[in-house]
Parts: structure tokens; C-alpha cells; sequence
């Protein structure tokens, strides 16, 4: 059965058995995170409300992309100020140019050996429009009116739950420009609840 297949059957049984769908336990979530994903070190369901208050950067990473290195660069920014709330979310993919073609188990080996990625990442999944897209993607490219173009696009989500801003695959996680943007969305108060 081919990997795809079975992601897909995977990503239905999850959806059937509720665990991707919004639920009334996370009503004062933000759309946006109110979904609830499979970890890609164990698949174990993960709630992304949890980061609800923070500044969320969301990458669709590959292994095997000439823009890999920036797992580097999303670790700094990620250990540089996740004690001001900034957290960023990895969700591998195989979308582009076929350039994630391992198993979750691989992927999370190649981060961690690699790179030493210490961020959240979670299972592989189709962040391009279709039907088997991942929900969280599908709702990020309606907010922004634009959907992934290659690995390493970047989706900010700010602290009030709502998208804030986009970086195309060539933008580092460091460049000057996207820290002045993060830092302004940090230096903003969490809402309160």
C-alpha cells in the first residue's frame, strides 16, 4: 500500500473518531488552532489550543530540500524567544517535488540527529489544497489567500488566534525583516480568556 494511501486512511479514521475535528472542549480556542493533530515522533493526538496566547510560526518542512537548513534557523528562533511565547509548529510534507519521501519515524530521526530540533513537529500531511489536506492548512491558506508554494513556507499566527502574516520558502526564520514582524507580535499582550 502506498505511504499516501495509507495517510490517508489514517487521517480519515482519525477524523471519523473525532480527534481532527474542532470539539466543544475547545470552545474559547481560536479557529485557527482549534484542531487536534497527531505528534510525528508517536502520533499521538496533540490539541493545538494548547498554544493558544502565542505567537505560532507554522513551516511545512522536507528532509531532502535545498531549504532544509532552516530547520537550523527555526530552532534558533524558536529557542531564542519561546520564553516571550513564541512556538513554532513543524508539519512535514511530501508535497514538493517528493522531497519528504521517509516515514514519520525517519523525519524525526533526520530532525533531531540533524539539527537537533527541539520544536513541536507533527506527522506528515498534505498542507496543498485537496481533499485529504490537512485542516489546519486548509484554514491558513483561506485566511492568507495563498496556499504553500514549496517547503519552508511560513504562516504567523499572533497571539489573539489570528494569522498575522506569511514568509515565502526563501525567507530565513532569521532574516532581520520576519524578526522585526515576530517581535512586534510578541511585544503585543495575550488576550485574556
Amino acid at each position: 500500500m502506498a505511504y499516501r494511501d495509507l495517510f490517508h486512511r489514517r487521517f480519515l479514521a482519525l477524523a471519523f473518531a473525532g480527534l481532527l475535528a474542532p470539539s466543544a472542549a475547545h470552545a474559547g480556542c481560536p479557529a485557527l488552532l482549534n484542531h487536534t493533530l497527531p505528534r510525528l515522533q508517536d502520533e499521538r493526538p496533540v490539541a493545538l489550543c494548547a498554544y493558544a496566547g502565542q505567537v505560532v510560526v507554522v513551516v511545512n518542512t522536507a528532509s531532502y530540500c535545498g531549504f532544509t537548513p532552516q530547520y537550523k534557523s527555526l530552532e534558533a528562533l524558536y529557542d531564542r524567544y519561546k520564553a516571550r511565547g513564541l512556538v513554532v509548529l513543524g508539519f512535514p510534507s511530501n508535497d514538493f517535488g517528493a522531497q519528504e519521501p521517509g516515514s514519520n519515524a525517519d523525519v524525526a530521526a533526520f530532525c533531531e540527529n540533524t539539527f537537533g530540533v527541539r520544536f513541536p513537529m507533527f506527522a506528515k500531511s498534505q498542507v496543498r489544497p485537496g481533499p485529504a489536506a490537512n485542516p489546519l492548512y486548509v484554514q491558513l491558506a483561506e485566511r492568507s489567500g495563498k496556499a504553500p508554494g514549496w517547503n519552508f513556507h511560513k504562516y504567523v499566527i499572533g497571539r489573539d488566534g489570528q494569522w498575522a502574516f506569511s514568509a515565502d520558502s526563501k525567507t530565513d526564520p532569521l532574516d532581520a525583516s520576519f524578526i522585526a514582524d515576530i517581535e512586534r507580535l510578541l511585544a503585543k499582550p495575550a488576550p485574556r480568556p
